[in-house]
């Protein structure tokens, strides 16, 4: 079995957890309970939650109330503020990230993918089955999902509708092996209206476990009152992960709504800090 195949199985058992959590918050349910839900024993389970998130299931359930997403919120808050007082573009911190961004031409954008040739392929990644798409410009499209795959198949299809498009599930698998294993940098290629890759140049300025608000992002390209149009153009990306769209929350501290479901954003969220924290040990 594939490292990522093994990992993405058991994400299926997190993102079930953290659902059972959201529903029974209130009741402060005790691991046993969770246990039973997934359907493991008790110590299995807590050795593969902690595992995976890098905090206990009860640690965790603590660290999901609405008075630690704003202190995480509150000290994470003046990432894409302090860019704005030095005067830094969003691509000034580019070259720290994981990614080069390019965005199509305006004529390659007319042409909606006309001989363009688009790789694409099914596998894993540690958030469940992925579908991942790539050009010879880089990557176009990076998208989970559950069971059929139709409908994100169609919505890439839609988005590059006279691309020649070619199915490799190998080679896919070694793309998201590359991102999620080798983290290696990428580059992406994507399309969009100027205000929508504005907003998703923006978000790159996150880092690794920071979190900001649309708000924040609104202010940060320059439309501050854009806060619900920043919103769309953040649920619009089509390439997950890779730009970070799972970063941004409401202002109150709530998750805010996710392509992929807010539990995988719950989990996106507490594996990277999980991640951050390895790497600084």
């Amino acid at each position: 079995m594939n490292k990522l195949e093994n990992k993405s199985r058991y994400y299926n058992d997190i993102k079930k957890a953290i659902e059972y959590f959201d529903e029974n918050y209130s009741y402060q349910p005790k691991l046993d309970d969770v246990a039973l839900y997934v359907g493991m024993s008790k110590h299995h389970f807590s050795r593969i939650f902690k595992e995976y998130v890098g905090v206990t299931p009860m640690q965790f359930l603590q660290a999901t109330t609405l008075a630690h997403a704003k202190k995480k919120l509150s000290s994470s808050k003046s990432i894409l503020d302090t860019s704005l007082d030095l005067g830094l573009s969003s691509s000034s911190r580019l070259h720290e990230l994981f990614v080069n961004f390019a965005g199509v031409t305006p004529n390659e954008y007319k042409k909606m993918g006309e001989k363009l040739d688009i790789t694409y392929g099914f596998g894993f990644s540690p958030f469940g089955k992925t579908m991942i798409a790539s050009t010879k410009k880089g990557i176009c499209s990076l998208e989970f999902y559950e069971n059929s795959y139709d409908e994100i198949f169609k919505r890439v299809k839609k988005t590059w509708n006279k691309a020649e498009f070619i199915h490799n599930d190998k080679k896919a698998q070694e793309l998201l092996d590359r991102i999620f294993i080798n983290k290696e940098k990428m580059n992406l290629f994507v399309k969009g209206t100027n205000f929508q890759i504005n907003v998703w140049r923006a978000i790159l300025n996150l880092k690794s476990a920071e979190i900001s608000t649309y708000s924040d992002v609104a202010q940060f390209i320059g439309k501050p009152k854009a806060v619900r149009a920043v919103a769309t153009a953040i649920g619009s990306n089509q390439i997950g992960f890779l730009i970070p769209c799972h970063r941004v929350i409401s202002k109150s501290a709530a998750m805010g709504g996710y392509r992929w479901g807010i539990d995988r954003k719950r989990v996106l969220l507490s594996y990277e800090e999980n991640e951050k924290s390895k790497d600084s040990n």
